[in-house]
């Protein structure tokens, strides 16, 4: 297996190294080709996945930003050419993103200069770094292509409810995408600790206490679109919880979502107890400290998960008084040209299975021309397979 050197850092603490604190990290890292399964003490232990911007990539961002803003363009009328990254930014992404497709299957970027930028200079940036590296896919009913992650007065474990816009602690959970990139402007006052879990690991732990659930895992389950699906789509799939795939690794589960599915349709096949076995034992492992590492992100910071190797979640936050300093992240679903093959079962919800496809997030009802226009031009730059659904 081929060693390269990179520079390890401390584990994430809300505390910013010093670049005299990261010269003094260097250590030889062991470099996995496939995403591996890991516990939370590997992340403490081999903080390879945690990437610090370099002056000249953040010049680069910042450069870009310029551009993008002169151009007057709509997002969806955008192409990477109208945020031009610098060679130091242009790696600095690509590096981060191709680091989810393996070892721990998540990046943390650490440096984005958002203390000196707008809101919605934050924003374009941010679609900017996707316009770069994959095609972003529509999160809500509404079908937008970037939601703010904030305290808006939702609530979570209600009908169509979704956890974005509470103040709520999730379940475990995964998104309908390759990745999700999730970049932070503001933090809460207390509370919003992003936690990740390897889904590979605790899949590795449940064949050595529960082998006999494995085939549970692989069985069709129901979830709900939580009202976010197309209107001509049914108000929910079915999708097993473990892919079968020989040579890609693949979990999707959100428990939130099929026990609304349950309470919503009675037409859904009822859980049998195998089932609910399962996923309780879910609910013990994925929080187990063995497995989950927590991290708080700071402002700047840019996270990034295989949503088909880690699952996470996060605590619930109270937030400052004052509105411009209340937790706020902006969430991109990506899909990605070296984006691994999905199971065959998965079809019915991420519509296109094979490696370097345009798949994965929920219709909503608002799809338009323009989107459809965006999603063609950027799966053609991209070399990204599509097909209309």
């Amino acid at each position: 297996m081929k060693k390269v050197f990179m520079m390890c850092f401390a584990e994430t603490s809300g505390r910013d190294l010093t670049p005299g604190d990261r010269s003094m990290h260097a250590a030889p890292i062991q470099v996995h080709p496939m995403p591996r399964p890991w516990l939370a003490q590997d992340l403490r232990q081999d903080s390879s996945w945690v990437h610090w911007l370099s002056s000249e990539a953040i010049e680069g961002f910042e450069s870009a930003l310029a551009h993008a803003k002169k151009t007057g363009k709509d997002w969806l009328q955008m192409t990477s050419d109208d945020f031009p990254l610098s060679g130091a930014a242009k790696e600095a992404i690509d590096r981060a993103f191709d680091v989810t497709q393996k070892d721990f299957g998540m990046c943390l970027i650490k440096g984005f200069p958002v203390h000196r930028w707008s809101v919605e200079d934050a924003r374009l940036a941010h679609w900017g770094i996707g316009l770069n590296v994959g095609v972003a896919r529509t999160q809500n009913q509404a079908s937008q292509v970037m939601n703010d992650v904030r305290d808006e007065g939702g609530s979570y474990k209600v009908k169509n409810g979704r956890g974005y816009n509470t103040n709520a602690g999730l379940d475990f959970h995964v998104d309908s995408c390759d990745v999700v990139a999730l970049l932070c402007l503001q933090t809460a006052k207390t509370g919003g600790t992003s936690m990740v879990t390897s889904s590979i690991a605790v899949v590795n732990e449940i064949k050595r206490v529960r082998p006999d659930l494995i085939p549970v895992m692989q069985q069709p389950f129901y979830y709900s679109y939580q009202g976010a699906n197309d209107p001509k789509q049914p108000p929910f799939y079915k999708c097993p919880i473990l892919g079968d795939d020989p040579e890609f690794f693949s979990l999707r589960a959100n428990r939130k979502n099929v026990t609304a599915a349950q309470r919503d349709f009675p037409e859904v096949p009822r859980l049998t107890e195998e089932q609910i076995a399962l996923l309780d034992l879910l609910d013990v492992l994925l929080p187990d400290p063995q497995f989950c590492y927590s991290m708080q992100l700071d402002r700047g910071d840019l996270q990034l998960l295989n949503n088909y190797v880690v699952i996470h979640s996060r605590t619930n936050f109270e937030d400052h008084e004052e509105p411009e300093l209340k937790r706020h992240l902006l969430r991109l679903w990506l899909s990605l040209p070296q984006g691994q093959r999905l199971p065959p079962l998965w079809k019915e919800y991420f519509g296109d299975i094979q490696a370097g496809s345009v798949r994965g997030g929920v219709r909503g009802s608002n799809i338009t021309d323009e989107f459809l226009a965006y999603e063609a031009r950027q799966a053609k730059r991209l070399g990204m397979t599509l097909h209309a659904i």
